[in-house]
């Protein structure tokens, strides 16, 4: 039907409504008219299913977002790192002490709680309040600029591998190879100890641990979308690789790394932890490790040295995994398969 007859119709539909809106109720004929129109006129007809597509795909995400939130454990987790990075955000006002004073030394070694010290002082009178919440900048920084080093070269590395395949497979998967073999506590000891336990070199080593772990989790995406036939449509119309990898066949295999990127970002922090527990971290930070090392001899005499520092871990991690744990049950359609 052309656009002109169209266009005819519609003003005869206008036309009888006007003329009837005097005798009936202007609500019950504006029905009447447009279930007309749905009827014999193509193009509201069109424009409605559009409207009622768009609507429902709207309302859809939002019962899913709706959905994920109202899980008990997922909105804990959510609020506990939003709690943490209130912490680093605004640590500085937050804490009794400067930083300077938070590194400095006193006389009050291993002084229970007071009105001066609220949780209590450690190793060299150090206020352990002050040094849990910056400590929580250290630990916080560290584990997303080790996060994003991983996510960027894992998935640069792992869409190469899964898209041309072949010999850049294997030479990339090989590689990936080699550092897994490595336990990576083991792994960044050993490079700590070469190269010297500064912030940067911590940051680059746990982030070279995390690469293989993304780079797979693509390259098994990446096989999988390549086959299918929008690639090969994109091909068809004179896509380049590059297009074709990162503006098609990425966005398409980026969940399980969103997934995986909330669980890593605990991991890290427990890894630095421990780095800093085993003395390779640098002096110049205050890091969680570090105060329960040098408590840990004193664990009767001043219990609150190890523990505070020990329960700022676990908040954190726990928080960071019961939100990826949140975000798996949301976004992986395979396992809400296996749930339902």
């Amino acid at each position: 039907m052309s656009n002109t007859k169209i266009q005819e119709k519609e003003q005869e539909f206008n036309n009888i409504e006007e003329n009837l809106e005097g005798n009936f109720n202007s609500k019950l004929i504006s029905k009447i008219t447009n279930g007309f129109k749905f009827l014999f006129i193509p193009k509201p007809r069109i424009e409605r299913f559009q409207a009622s597509g768009i609507q429902y795909q709207d309302r859809k995400k939002k019962n899913k977002i709706k959905g994920w939130l109202k899980s008990t454990f997922t909105f804990i987790g959510v609020l506990l790192i939003l709690g943490i990075i209130s912490i680093a955000l605004f640590g500085p006002w937050i804490a009794p002490y400067s930083y300077e004073e938070a590194m400095g030394s006193s006389l009050n070694f291993w002084n229970p709680p007071s009105l001066e010290n609220p949780l209590g002082t450690g190793f060299a009178g150090r206020d352990v309040l002050s040094r849990i919440i910056y400590g929580t900048r250290t630990a916080l920084v560290t584990a997303l600029l080790s996060v994003s080093i991983s996510l960027i070269f894992g998935i640069i590395l792992g869409m190469l591998a899964g898209y041309y395949g072949k010999w850049v497979d294997s030479i990339i998967m090989r590689v990936m190879d080699i550092i897994l073999a490595f336990p990576g506590l083991i792994f960044a000891l050993a490079f700590l100890a070469i190269l010297g336990a500064k912030f940067s070199y911590i940051v680059w080593i746990l982030g070279v641990i995390g690469i293989p772990y993304y780079s797979r989790l693509i390259r098994s995406s990446v096989f999988k979308e390549k086959e299918l036939d929008y690639i090969a449509a994109a091909k068809v119309s004179g896509a380049n690789n590059w297009r074709i990898m990162f503006k098609h066949i990425l966005p398409n295999s980026i969940q399980p790394v969103i997934i995986s990127m909330s669980f890593d970002i605990g991991r890290v922090m427990i890894n630095l932890t421990i780095l800093g527990f085993l003395g390779f971290i640098d002096p110049e930070f205050i890091d969680w490790g570090s105060d329960i090392f040098s408590g840990r001899r004193q664990i009767w005499r001043a219990p609150w040295a190890v523990f505070w520092p020990s329960v700022m871990i676990l908040i954190s991690s726990i928080g960071f995994m019961i939100v990826g744990d949140g975000l798996r049950d949301a976004l992986d359609p395979r396992f809400q398969l296996v749930t339902r």
